[in-house]
């Protein structure tokens, strides 16, 4: 294809996407709304499913990472560190005849809206002649299948990851190519893993082997950048002045909010009513760790970095929640959730789990660490469980649910932490990718590399054209 004509096509393309999608604007303030349909043309979703050729694989007509309907296909990959207990992971039946095992019961009822797949595997984390290092390397090499270079210094080389592959090819329909989240605080510079540089544990995708795409941190500075208007700069600016003046990021926008209400009808109204609340009710959150926050310390530090919970809990559902308002209103199409860096030796004392994770998973056969570390395993589930289940419940444009009109990967670049495996990786896929996917099962695979999973998930996101993917030895049919 010309790469003249592609780049016309991709931007009457995003143009056309753009040009359906409505915001509520003020001052300081830009809220794109989840579709509705009072605004979109008769038979829109028709249409845009036949315009692109759709049908079970929309990319193969070109298709950029929307549903048989026509609806947005969304990608997201959720990482977990550490590896977990394979004894209490890996179900017991196979195929649709299957029975979860402890660490994954929280998503009982969900057991039809995902598949469990063994027999992945990430062999570039393992040592070779690099020695150690296994968890700056399973987290840095997790979506690539590339092997890292092993130096503390800038120098540091990775792999284009799977998420960013995709964004280049569909990311212009989106005002976010991709979006990164995590919950890893920690920043630290140097080596951080047996000679291996920091950057490898603290980022998940990369979008060439020297870039790597840092993720937020900052719960206030994600919902800024969803929910605000303008560069960063102009978006802290417009915080003060709202802080300053005790308001909401809703009060700037409800001229517009009341003239769109007239043209809605009762369900889009109802509609946006549940989303503006939910918008509101995610700020409220965000604004009560704040306040505890000012309140708890001397002086008025900055309130951006004022805003991570001090409940890992509530620290990971509030992004997961705004991962979900992302992909309601279409904000994106590709996302990651780094939950936490592998090798993070957190302590879960919430939990009742006052020893660190790292130190935990290596237990050296002592049953009292592998118990505390399934508690901590479960506790992950519980987690994608709480944005699996809001998924599933949160309608669609289409009438099916963001779940149905997703592929989403939960898993880990570690399979047995205590002995830093990296075969048979514990991986679920969630989501139906709009009627591509073939979820509720639990499919034993024979020994296979990620990038194989990968590859396929790019065909149904419309990156056409990748015929191999890190250490890929080609598509992984059966999903």
């Amino acid at each position: 294809m010309n790469p003249n004509s592609a780049n016309r096509d991709k931007r009457a393309e995003r143009f056309s996407a753009l040009n359906r999608r409505r915001f509520l604007q003020g001052l300081g303030a830009c809220i794109a709304l989840p579709a509705m349909e009072s605004l979109l043309p008769r038979g829109f979703l028709s249409t845009a499913a036949g315009a692109t050729g759709a049908s079970t694989m929309p990319s193969a007509a070109g298709a950029a990472a929307v549903t048989a309907t026509g609806a947005p296909l969304r990608t997201a990959v959720i990482y977990f560190p550490n590896g977990a207990i394979p004894a209490n992971w890996w179900p017991t039946g196979t195929g649709k005849d299957f029975t979860l095992n402890k660490t994954m019961e929280p998503l009982e009822g969900l057991k039809d809206k995902f598949q469990i797949l063994g027999g992945l595997e990430d062999v570039a984390a393992n040592p070779g002649p690099d020695g150690g290092g296994d968890h700056a390397r399973a987290n840095s090499t997790f979506l690539s299948g590339v092997r890292i270079k092993k130096t503390s210094g800038k120098d540091y080389y990775s792999g284009v990851s799977f998420d960013q592959v995709i964004a280049k090819n569909v990311g212009h329909v989106t005002p976010y190519p991709s979006l990164e989240i995590s919950c890893d605080t920690i920043r630290n510079a140097g080596s951080c893993d047996t000679g291996y540089s920091c950057i490898y544990e603290h980022n998940l995708a990369w979008s060439s082997p020297t870039t790597p795409m840092t993720p937020e941190v900052n719960p206030r500075l994600l919902f800024e950048r969803l929910f605000g208007a303008g560069s960063p700069k102009d978006r802290l600016q417009n915080l003060a002045a709202r802080q300053k003046q005790q308001r909401s990021v809703l009060d700037f926008v409800a001229e517009d909010t009341q003239s769109l209400e007239k043209q809605l009808s009762g369900n889009d109204n109802q509609k946006l009513d549940q989303f503006l609340t939910n918008v509101r009710e995610i700020e409220q959150r965000i604004e009560r760790v704040e306040k505890s926050y000012a309140k708890h310390t001397a002086g008025d530090a900055p309130t951006p970095a004022a805003a991570i919970p001090p409940s890992f809990t509530e620290y990971v559902r509030l992004n997961f929640d705004m991962l979900l308002l992302a992909f309601l209103t279409d904000n994106t199409r590709v996302a990651t959730f780094l939950m936490s860096g592998d090798g993070n030796n957190r302590d879960y004392a919430e939990i009742g789990i006052p020893e660190g994770h790292h130190f935990c998973t290596h237990h050296r056969n002592q049953p009292e660490l592998i118990a505390k570390t399934c508690v901590i395993d479960h506790w992950y589930v519980q987690q994608v469980a709480y944005f699996l289940n809001k998924m599933d419940q949160t309608k669609d444009i289409d009438g099916n649910s963001l779940l149905h009109n997703s592929m989403i990967i939960y898993g880990s670049g570690h399979a047995d932490g205590n002995r830093h495996t990296h075969t048979n990786l514990p991986i679920l896929l969630a989501g139906a990718g709009g009627g591509t996917l073939t979820p509720g099962r639990y499919v034993q695979n024979k020994s296979a590399p990620m990038t194989n999973l990968y590859l396929s998930l790019m065909d149904k996101m419309g990156a056409s054209g990748v015929t191999r993917f890190g250490d890929s030895t080609g598509r992984l049919a059966d999903i």
